[in-house]
């Protein structure tokens, strides 16, 4: 662990494409009394106004796993918020805290929508953000916090979600989203199975929305996490493939539909 650790930054450093120059600084924000810390990820050799990414973080919260994908992503032309929906240094330690603290938002929808919000209105409010085209992801948990806030009418021009929970409390919400719509998904997922995929879709075409729907063979949940290990007996587990793979739809999809 300890020589992973030590060769990431390398790794990272050889994936930004040459002339990047990616700057990531913490930042805090608030959603009513609530203090909220993230990262603000962009490239500083970028001219004039960029497009908005809020980046939303699987179970465990906001970490440097997410600041990661997000440097990955400034590389590529984006303005990115590493958003956080828990709390400043609400940091579960373990899957049974992470359930715990995942689940308050998963019962209380209208607060996960304003995390969500709060997040968007940060980066829309940062001077090298172009406020006409904003963006949101998410990563398990994530991925239903992303879409809430697309569901609460959030103007976005693009949502994905990578193994993230599919569910809405009120799929006539969907109604109200602007964006077009990425879901990449593990097809053997255990924890948001086919009969969830399914409703989504039918979510999706009652609101007449433009979608896709990606489903990797093979994959399970936390796809696109090594932090998962590679067991898919376990369900949760990394799949490289599946990860590169759904990292280039993202960013065909961030390509097309972020485009001036």
């Amino acid at each position: 662990m300890k020589r992973f650790l030590f060769t990431l930054p390398l790794l990272l450093s050889m994936a930004l494409p040459a002339g990047a120059a990616v700057k990531s600084t913490v930042v805090e924000y608030k959603q009513g009394d609530t203090a909220l810390q993230g990262w603000l990820v962009y490239d500083t050799a970028a001219k004039g106004k960029q497009p908005g990414v809020v980046l939303i973080h699987d179970w465990l919260g906001a970490t440097t796993h997410q600041e990661s994908q997000a440097k990955k992503l400034a590389a590529q032309g984006y303005v990115v918020l590493v958003a956080d929906l828990y709390g400043k240094g609400v940091r579960p330690a373990d899957a049974a805290a992470a359930g715990a603290e995942a689940g308050k938002y998963y019962k209380d929808r209208g607060l996960l929508r304003a995390r969500g919000r709060a997040a968007f209105d940060y980066l829309a409010a940062q001077p090298q953000v172009d406020t006409d085209r904003m963006a949101v992801m998410g990563y398990c948990f994530g991925g239903a916090g992303a879409l809430e806030l697309a569901r609460s009418g959030a103007p976005l021009k693009a949502v994905v979600t990578f193994h993230g929970s599919l569910a809405s409390a009120s799929p006539d919400d969907a109604k109200n989203i602007k964006a077009k719509v990425l879901v990449l998904h593990g097809a053997d997922d255990p924890y948001v199975k086919q009969p969830e995929v399914a409703a989504f879709m039918d979510e999706m075409r009652a609101a007449k929305l433009d979608w896709q729907v990606v489903q990797y063979s093979g994959t399970v949940h936390s796809f696109t996490d090594e932090r998962s290990g590679t067991d898919n007996s376990k369900g949760a587990a990394y799949n490289a493939d599946s990860d590169r793979r759904s990292w280039r739809a993202m960013s065909d999809f961030f390509a097309e539909t972020l485009a001036k």
